[in-house]
């Protein structure tokens, strides 16, 4: 299970991290993941989360030293399917609810565990080029609806 953030400052820290690169890569976590595509997903609301993640991702990538390729660095359809599951549960919470509230619920479920993307795709469609460039659909189970 992935440790969580105990207050909307320090998920604030870590999406306002991401977006200006300035989150330190050690903190850039599974949590931390999670954190920011909530913490976008409230603050851009409409699809521009969707839109804006990936851009970000591989600026803050380039940023902390990571190169971009088809072996590492930005995975388009972990991207996407995170933000599905962030979203999720960002709607099962009233439209008040603090962030670090919605982000506890969310690790304290299947997702908080790295490998949870496995119960959908088989290792080897989750970590071809394919799914890292683009999106591909899960090829065991689908994604919660």
């Amino acid at each position: 299970m992935t440790a969580g953030f105990a207050t909307h400052a320090a998920i604030d820290r870590i999406g306002r991290g991401l977006c200006d690169t300035s989150l330190p890569k050690a903190e850039w976590t599974h949590a931390a993941h999670f954190a920011a595509a909530l913490w976008l997903l409230r603050h851009r609301p409409g699809g521009r989360a969707e839109a804006d993640m990936p851009a970000l991702i591989r600026a803050y990538n380039e940023a902390t030293g990571v190169a971009n390729s088809d072996s590492g660095g930005y995975h388009h359809s972990i991207t996407i399917a995170s933000l599905h599951v962030a979203k999720r549960m960002l709607h099962r919470h009233p439209a008040d609810t603090p962030l670090h509230v919605v982000h506890a619920a969310l690790i304290a479920g299947r997702a908080g565990d790295r490998d949870w993307l496995l119960d959908h795709w088989t290792r080897d469609c989750l970590f071809g080029v394919a799914a890292r460039r683009g999106w591909v659909p899960p090829d065991l189970h689908p994604l919660p609806a």
